[in-house]
């Protein structure tokens, strides 16, 4: 007995319950992959791009090697949040560290609402599964109970079959939950290497143009 035959030979509660776990297991893959995939490429780049920042003479030559590196658009905004606001508008009032704070923490934060994207899904996900499943597997026990009382005769071939196939809900819902469970775990802990690696350059990123160095004697060294 398989979710397709459950589907099949159950009622309209059976199939809503099989149809809503194929739902969110083809989401949960779905997003498991796009997401090890995204992942994957920004571990890599935001390493490769923030060696290349460093490396670079300037400014504005570090924009553009950043750029052959950053394929995700993870650093690019942080460097980009270094312009400078519109004359005349409230968010050039203050003064420049407080501007440059408030640039790179909204750059920040958009980027992370991209590197989170998903994990919302799969919480959801590994969370409610177990107990859809559990919901069918009720529903099927309640109508195999109903269909023995009505025969008047108990017997264990008529309870194994008809419980059993209930049963498949409960695994069912643990077989779309369990993948859910560990793609959030694990991508949330790649997200807070991440979002680490991005925080420190930020703030270093603000040292750096708030505290610019001073050249004495040809050689640049702290104010």
């Amino acid at each position: 007995m398989t979710l397709l035959q459950l589907f099949g030979q159950g009622d309209a509660v059976t199939r809503f319950v099989a149809a809503l776990l194929l739902a969110m297991s083809v989401a949960s893959w779905v997003v498991i992959f796009w997401k090890g995939w995204l992942l994957r490429r920004a571990t890599r780049d935001v390493g490769r791009s923030t060696a290349a920042f460093w490396q670079s003479p300037s400014l504005e030559q570090a924009r553009q090697t950043v750029g052959a590196f950053d394929r995700e658009s993870l650093v690019l905004p942080l460097i980009a949040a270094t312009a400078g606001e519109p004359a005349g508008s409230l968010a050039a009032a203050g003064d420049r560290a407080q501007q440059l704070t408030r640039r790179l923490r909204d750059a920040l934060h958009r980027i992370l609402d991209k590197l989170q994207f998903g994990q919302v899904l799969l919480a959801t996900v590994g969370a409610t599964a177990p107990f859809i499943g559990l919901l069918g597997t009720v529903w099927g026990i309640y109508h195999a109970l109903t269909a023995i009382a009505a025969e008047g005769q108990i017997t264990i071939e008529k309870v194994a079959g008809p419980v059993g196939e209930a049963l498949i809900m409960t695994a069912a819902g643990l077989a779309v939950a369990i993948p859910a469970v560990l793609g959030y775990n694990v991508y949330g802990r790649l997200i807070g290497r991440i979002e680490a690696d991005l925080e420190g350059f930020a703030r270093d990123l603000r040292e750096l143009l708030t505290h610019p160095p001073v050249a004495v004697g040809g050689v640049e060294t702290p104010p």
